[in-house]
């Protein structure tokens, strides 16, 4: 023990010497790493949460090395993620995920429960992957149609070797099921409204019937303003379930320690931003502590790590090679690009899909009608800076794997689209449509008229259609005036085309065979785009968005 607390003291100086060198916004990370490593942890029971690693795998070494350090210091340490592990980097999108479970069983993960994007391949693909799981998998709110059962286990009681019996309920956002390929989860069903703190309050009961002492929910809900008017938010699960003694959150990328109003809700942002840490006392079974800790300075573990490197090797041996180039920075951010205006990256990627399925003949063979481009800003995930493009960045930016479709609906119907995905603008939502061939005007100083909540077959949504067309006017569709009762043949991504996020409208005439799918995925379309029609060069005609979307802002 003496060596061990020799090893940390030492560590400690490394992290104070760090401490000096970074700016004061990043001083209270390091002063919760400087607080561990003065602590002497026997007799306590350390829960180590992470959330939205989204294929940042080198982090899974620090987790690894960051569980042995509060070992030696006298604890017993649980290690848990809340979810989206499945997708974000080639890492793990190249595998559908595969790889992302390998690196967490390497890491001597515990206990999980599922995000929105580890459904992103399919359930039979996580399926899959999780055969491999060396954890436990809790999820409480989605179900197996034809069986009516949790497709996992709602919740688990882990009893330590101190004697602590700690209670674990998992849940996934109802969000799913429309922020996913609905076509990849339709033998699905996920517990919607009052039903989702019905399912949360049943594993509570049981949990409680067990006796555990503490009842702690991994929960990948998030405290995103768009999740409010549902009551999705993990804010809203702990204000309407009675008996949580603490909620580890994922979704919304938050770095917090407590909600809003002081709720007992953690999350630790994103891709191993900080790692969390809980500390319960064994003797007298509460939570005596709740910190955040920043990763940059920790250890990491060389056999775990050395795991990883070895997946990213073969990465970047196929995608990191060069194979064009943007004169202009190309702006996927999230708060502040896609999913609140065009951006010229948007722009870039509804281009590519309308060339790829125009360039490729026959489509007015198959439907006669002027082509525009709609897809989700919220499908676009990453930036690529000035510079040399590789497939990885593509990949980065279009991770999901999903295809270009094309779906004809009349003008009516693209009105409504671009209302519903419009609906809380300037606040961000993952819906909001990059556009091409499209003049538009989007008035946010107008109300959303909210009307009927959308359905999926006979399966709830996230989202509301329109009751009428308040805030979004369609001028001209490739240069001729807007016409509602006109047919437009709309090349999307086949998320959107099957309803996915707030496309409803979209969805409707694609089942009923008003559309097809091309099967070429979007990173594909976006890279042929580029190499074919661009000359390998991203240049003046994407220094800026198309300018045929224009908002008025309050």
């Amino acid at each position: 023990m003496k060596a061990a607390k020799k090893a940390l003291s030492l560590v400690l100086i490394l992290i104070l010497v760090l401490a000096l060198s970074v700016p004061a916004s990043a001083a209270y990370d390091y002063k919760a790493n400087a607080k561990v490593f003065q602590s002497d942890y026997t007799g306590k029971t350390v829960i180590l949460h992470t959330n939205d690693v989204h294929g940042a795998i080198s982090g899974y070494a620090v987790a690894a090395a960051l569980k042995t350090s509060f070992e030696n210091a006298g604890a017993e340490v649980l290690l848990v993620d809340a979810g989206d592990f499945s997708q974000g980097t080639p890492y793990v999108s190249s595998t559908k995920g595969a790889s992302a479970v390998t690196m967490m069983n390497a890491a001597g993960y515990d206990i999980v429960t599922l995000g929105n994007h580890d459904f992103d391949y399919g359930y039979t693909q996580l399926a899959e992957n999780l055969q491999e799981a060396q954890f436990t998998v809790l999820c409480a709110d989605v179900y197996l149609d034809r069986t009516g059962e949790t497709i996992f286990d709602p919740y688990t009681v882990i009893e330590t070797a101190g004697g602590l019996r700690l209670g674990f309920f998992g849940m996934a956002t109802p969000e799913t099921a429309t922020k996913v390929n609905p076509g990849l989860i339709q033998e699905l069903s996920f517990a919607t409204f009052d039903d989702l703190y019905a399912s949360a309050q049943l594993a509570v009961d049981d949990l409680e019937e067990q006796e555990a002492d503490l009842i702690i929910g991994l929960v990948h809900l998030g405290v995103d303003e768009e999740s409010a008017a549902n009551g999705y938010r993990s804010i809203d699960l702990y204000a309407n379930v009675p008996g949580i003694d603490f909620l580890i959150d994922g979704h919304s990328h938050t770095v917090m320690t407590s909600g809003e109003n002081g709720e007992p809700i953690a999350s630790t942002g994103t891709a191993f931003q900080t790692i969390g840490v809980v500390v319960i006392d064994n003797e007298t079974r509460t939570i005596e502590d709740n910190f955040l800790m920043s990763t940059p300075g920790l250890e990491s573990n060389g056999l775990v790590a050395a795991y990883a490197q070895e997946i990213i090797d073969a990465v970047d041996a196929e995608y990191n090679t060069p194979f064009a180039r943007t004169e202009y920075f190309l702006n996927g951010e999230r708060e502040s690009g896609n999913r609140i205006c065009q951006t010229n990256l948007g722009s870039l990627v509804a281009d590519a899909l309308v060339w790829t399925v125009v360039s490729g003949g026959g489509l007015e063979a198959y439907f006669d009608a002027p082509v525009v481009g709609v897809t989700n800003g919220g499908g676009i995930r990453a930036s690529i800076g000035v510079g040399e493009i590789t497939k990885s960045d593509i990949n980065t930016v279009l991770p999901f794997g999903n295809t270009v479709a094309v779906v004809y609906v009349t003008g009516a119907e693209l009105l409504e689209a671009l209302e519903a995905s419009t609906y809380c603008t300037p606040d961000p939502i993952g819906g909001y449509p990059q556009t091409t061939g499209i003049e538009w005007i989007l008035d946010t100083t107008e109300p959303f008229d909210q009307g009927d909540l959308y359905m999926l077959g006979d399966k709830e949504s996230s989202y509301y259609a329109p009751a009428s067309i308040n805030r979004v006017t369609i001028l001209f569709v490739n240069g001729e005036p807007f016409d509602e009762a006109a047919t437009y043949a709309v090349v999307t991504n086949n998320f959107c085309a099957s309803g996915g996020d707030t496309y409803n409208a979209f969805s409707r005439a694609y089942l009923e065979g008003f559309g097809f799918d091309t099967g070429i995925t979007l990173d594909e379309s976006v890279m042929d785009y580029i190499t074919e029609v661009l000359g390998g060069v991203v240049g003046e005609e994407y220094a800026e968005p198309s300018g045929l979307a224009t908002q008025i802002l309050p």
